[in-house]
């Protein structure tokens, strides 16, 4: 793995940043989970909720996006960094699909997005830097939190809507795949007041997003 200055680090950190916020992130060119399958009809009032739904889980990929950059640029370990920019990746096909599922309900994505960039990537940072156990756990903790997130949405989304429904299927067995690697890799357990606070901030984040 190339080790790169921090100019480098800065310019590279700056770039997905406009990448995830306005621009077209680099994905790993998986199909779209969507494909294959028709739109129902919808109400207008099952539009807006869909498009709200993944308006959040869009900004939940922008957020864990900010994560694994902060997280990256502080690790120490260089097999961490990578399992880390290997996972942000895979993120970015998240982002993507959820983008595009917005677009097709012919609504907009969430103009706090910057907000939680911002934040979420100083938190990432923090969790590198006070060691990769922690790190790798911090990493464990958030995809918990996101299946189980996921897996509330796939209960609310209307039964026809198979198309946001086979979205969201895939990132599930993603997000699980991330979790089980930091695992794997010497994650260690969060404390409980760390959880509680993780899954407050989250709350916060999901009950604007839906909205705004």
């Amino acid at each position: 793995m190339r080790n790169f200055s921090p100019l480098d680090q800065i310019i590279m950190n700056a770039d997905t940043a406009l990448r995830t916020l306005i621009g077209q992130p680099v994905t790993t060119h998986r199909e779209y989970p969507a494909e294959g399958f028709s739109d129902a009809e919808f109400s207008e009032q099952d539009k807006k909720n869909i498009a709200g739904l993944m308006r959040v889980n869009h900004s939940g990929e922008v957020s864990a996006q900010a994560l694994y950059q902060g997280q990256s640029l502080t690790s120490r370990n260089k097999e961490v960094k990578e399992k880390l920019q290997q996972a942000a990746l895979e993120e970015n096909d998240h982002l993507d699909w959820t983008k595009l599922r917005i677009n097709e309900l012919g609504s907009h994505t969430s103009l706090l997005n910057p907000l939680w960039y911002g934040g979420s990537f100083a938190i990432g940072a923090f969790a590198g830097a006070i060691g990769d156990k922690w790190n790798l756990g911090f990493l464990a903790e958030t995809e918990h939190q996101v299946v189980e997130h996921l897996e509330s949405h796939l209960n609310k989304l209307p039964g026809g809507d198979l198309r946001s429904r086979a979205i969201l299927e895939q990132m599930k067995i993603d997000e699980l795949k991330h979790a089980t690697t930091a695992i794997e890799n010497g994650a260690a357990e969060l404390p409980p007041p760390v959880k509680k606070l993780m899954a407050a901030m989250s709350k916060v984040m999901t009950g604007s997003a839906y909205y705004i």
